[in-house]
């Protein structure tokens, strides 16, 4: 039997919407010959819809969509869609099966993940019980994303006399997750003797990014067929006996061609799901601005993309020179507009206020904010969405400005390691030179005084990143970091930024989520309070 998945980009709210592209995809399956399809987890009204699972005009929204596509789609056709689904006043994360012009029956989520960037327990209940369907010959058991993650519900499918298992996702991306999925539904094969068709998701929703990468096993745990990652597509599959039939499975690209894939696609969904003409950004010759223009010339196109240098006179004339270079190299809207004129202003009008204070942070960040009010009001007057270029090594110690650098609609960079950045400007090189490349040798500096570079003020970002992943994606105490060989100097410098610099993060801009936990949903740290543990 051929089998569809709709490797699907929903609209978070937009169910009408999300279900006219249901059926048409159902539509071309059916013509494919395909005789069942599977949609992604809550495919009908996006994932994740958050507080908006609170609001009944919200569910009666869902069920018109649901009992629209009943009278629409092909009766040949069996359907599984993915949406909330509410009875007697309790919600659930649903998957609902349509065929032969009628609902024919729903599976209710079974594990519902409360970590990291998932709260489902703030809004649904765990159902409990099974779903088997037989669909021309064949018996299916019906799990949802973090149901195949835990043993019992494959095992209550496969006692429910289920020959092959189904799973329907909103899996998000992060560094090597495809291959913790492959592990993971490999420990249920081995558990069950059942092959799996695992259908994921594909898009942007604010800083999470869905990959795709939707695949089959049969009951040896062989990957059998794999679709492309980033990729909204229609793909099919082929059953014989129950067990997938061998097929094309995708390559795998690089980490770097994954983590810049990533980008691109949240970038691109969060400008367009918004509806925003256009991203301006301000490219100071330096590496993170330099990869946030060409992902977002990538994402974009050279024509929805602006780029303005604005010197200072603590900016170096190769600086000028690079981002000239890059900006032509690309071809983008390009302009100068040179800070100094403004930034005498601002210091004349404060020299009384600031008698007998010599020249520090203070001046440092005023020219930031310079920056941050000339983008801001080329956004105002042409709708340009501003693009911050902070990078995670950043974020995490408060190297940035707040209402200068950090001024802006969407962080694109803001959970890449300065050490991946290096990486991912390589990478995007290596595919046609467009980042010049004495910005990748030159060492890194916000130019805000006279002859700085970053490593005045924070360990190698080699030391940096390592420390920071241990503290905020591992959980590691000091101590334990320490015993990696790390100096308890840093170690404690590191950390210590990283906890004062929390006030800073909650009013940094959204930015896309590559890592296993980054600053916003994932990591959530009391802004007040005195850690002495």
């Amino acid at each position: 039997m051929k089998i569809a998945i709709a490797q699907m980009n929903s609209m978070v709210g937009a169910m009408q919407k999300n279900a006219e592209r249901i059926l048409e995809l159902a539509n071309q399956a059916h013509q494919a010959g395909a005789r069942l399809l599977l949609t992604p987890e809550l495919s009908l009204c996006g994932y994740p819809p958050e507080d908006l699972l609170f609001r009944q005009d919200f569910y009666a929204a869902n069920q018109r969509a649901l009992h629209w596509l009943e009278q629409q789609l092909p009766a040949e056709l069996a359907v599984l869609i993915g949406h909330p689904h509410e009875i007697a006043g309790k919600r659930y994360n649903a998957a609902t099966l349509i065929h032969s012009g009628r609902i024919q029956a729903t599976y209710h989520k079974h594990h519902l993940p409360n970590y990291n960037v998932f709260d489902e327990e703030r809004y649904f209940v765990a159902g409990d019980l099974p779903l088997v369907f037989e669909w021309q010959g064949t018996r299916y058991g019906v799990l949802i994303c973090a149901d195949i993650w835990e043993p019992a519900p494959a095992l209550q499918a496969l006692q429910a006399n289920a020959q092959v298992l189904l799973v329907i996702n909103a899996s998000p991306y992060h560094l090597h997750k495809q291959q913790t999925r492959y592990q993971v539904l490999r420990e249920r094969i081995l558990e069950t003797g059942l092959p799996v068709i695992y259908a994921n998701m594909v898009g942007g929703q604010d800083e999470l990014v869905f990959d795709g990468g939707s695949f089959a096993m049969n009951s040896q745990g062989e990957l059998t067929q794999e679709f492309p990652m980033f990729e909204d597509c229609l793909g099919y599959l082929t059953l014989a006996q129950a067990q997938p039939v061998p097929a094309a499975i995708s390559q795998h690209p690089t980490l770097e061609a994954t983590v810049y894939q990533a980008l691109q696609l949240g970038l691109k969904d969060y400008v367009e799901k918004n509806r925003f003409p256009s991203v301006v950004l301000g490219l100071s010759g330096g590496i993170d601005s330099a990869l946030t223009l060409a992902i977002a010339v990538d994402a974009l196109g050279k024509e929805r993309v602006k780029a303005v240098m604005m010197p200072s006179e603590f900016t170096a004339d190769i600086s000028i020179q690079d981002a000239a270079d890059m900006a032509r190299l690309l071809d983008v809207e390009y302009s100068v507009l040179p800070i100094k004129p403004l930034f005498n202003g601002f210091c004349e009008t404060l020299a009384e206020e600031f008698t007998g204070k010599a020249f520090d942070t203070t001046e440092e960040n005023l020219q930031a904010r310079i920056r941050g009010m000339l983008l801001m009001a080329i956004s105002n007057k042409f709708g340009h969405l501003v693009i911050t270029t902070g990078n995670k090594s950043e974020t995490a110690v408060g190297y940035s400005t707040l209402y200068g650098d950090m001024a802006g609609g969407f962080a694109l960079i803001k959970d890449v390691p300065k050490t991946l950045v290096y990486k991912l400007a390589n990478y995007r090189n290596s595919l046609g030179q467009v980042i010049p490349p004495r910005i990748i040798t030159r060492p890194p500096s916000a130019e805000l005084r006279a002859d700085q570079t970053d490593q005045d003020s924070l360990p190698a970002y080699e030391i940096l990143d390592a420390i920071m992943e241990a503290y905020v994606e591992k959980d590691q105490g000091i101590e334990s970091i320490i015993q990696k060989g790390f100096s308890r100097a840093d170690v404690e410098r590191v950390t210590r930024l990283i906890d004062r610099n929390e006030y800073k993060r909650r009013q940094a801009a959204v930015g896309v989520r590559i890592t296993e936990r980054g600053f916003g949903k994932d990591r959530r740290y009391p802004i007040t309070c005195q850690l002495t543990f």
